[in-house]
């Protein structure tokens, strides 16, 4: 086993590396990662790395396809300056929502980005709440699948909440919806939605009581916040007291913060696995939690060949 550990990040999230490398009280390496005139990527490892045990911490984020292709170069930079192992901490990995052939000539961009990463120089993965669990099998390389439950739910246990009831926005997010409610002793609920395109969802039937009750709605990810405030809506028409947004991933692309502020949401808490640049300053009702001491706790683990698997839930 290689005894340095060595953290390397691109520009998607500072604040969250910042955080890492505090907790694990491992300073950030050297490198950097800057573009040419013309916006190529220009990566340069500024240590030496050989025989070193590497991090690269990136989450594939807006821009999304600067933040993958810092990724790609960055692994691509570290494998040739022989590093003994890479590991790539993807806190939320990018095109995860294509996962699939559901349309005809449509490609299937999460193998791709499988493919990718492993190609680069990645030896292992460790990323957090993928939209789609089977992704991890894209990958020819080990993946450590982290959930952001045990941070949300501790959040929503301190808030003392009565009456909860968790609600999934679609069918394919029942799973998570009834892990998080079996850990709160609470209801689960189900909406029933027909997505008419890309960001564009309608709700059509609640299949279950959120009557007089505190209304969890939990979603990996709230991109332009479309089908969360509709969701919203539903659910206090048909009687909630009050409703809150919990989900991983605050993507919050386009209108989303103008939708939220303006929604029936009391509250959107969210995770930090990507940085929002101001937007929880902008819209009073974000509450943003951070997984840096989850992450941080993985990396040490992994990098003293321990086992996470206590952090999978």
């Amino acid at each position: 086993m290689a005894e340095d550990l060595k953290l390397f990040a691109g520009n998607s999230n500072p604040p969250l590396t910042s955080e890492i490398s505090a907790y694990l009280g491992v300073p950030l390496s050297q490198a950097v990662v800057s573009t040419f005139s013309d916006g190529e990527i220009r990566v340069k490892v500024e240590e030496n790395v050989r025989g070193g045990d590497v991090f690269v911490i990136q989450s594939c984020c807006h821009p999304v396809n600067t933040s993958v292709m810092e990724l790609l170069i960055m692994l691509d930079a570290l494998k040739r300056s022989s590093a003994y192992r890479i590991t790539a901490v993807i806190p939320y990995f990018g095109y995860a929502r294509q996962d699939r052939k559901d349309q005809p000539r449509v490609p299937i961009s999460a193998k791709l980005m499988a493919d990718l990463i492993t190609t680069a120089g990645a030896h292992r993965v460790l990323t957090m709440d993928l939209h789609a669990g089977p992704i991890q099998g894209f990958f020819n390389i080990p993946v450590d699948h982290l959930y952001a439950r045990p941070v949300l739910l501790d959040y929503v246990k301190k808030s003392q909440l009565q009456d909860v009831v968790v609600v999934s926005p679609d069918a394919g997010g029942v799973e998570r919806a009834r892990a998080f409610a079996k850990r709160l002793e609470a209801n689960l609920a189900i909406v029933d939605k027909r997505r008419e395109g890309p960001n564009h969802a309608q709700v059509m039937n609640i299949i279950g009581d959120v009557r007089a009750r505190h209304v969890l709605l939990l979603d990996d990810m709230i991109d332009t916040a479309g089908t969360i405030v509709e969701t919203a809506n539903a659910c206090v028409e048909n009687g909630a007291s009050m409703v809150w947004g919990v989900c991983t991933h605050p993507v919050l692309s386009g209108p989303a913060i103008e939708r939220i502020e303006q929604s029936t949401l009391a509250k959107v808490v969210a995770t930090n696995s990507i940085a929002l640049h101001g937007k929880d300053q902008v819209c009073s009702k974000i509450r943003i939690l951070s997984v840096a001491p989850l992450l941080g706790e993985a990396i040490k683990r992994i990098h003293k060949e321990q086992s996470v698997t206590s952090l999978f839930d």
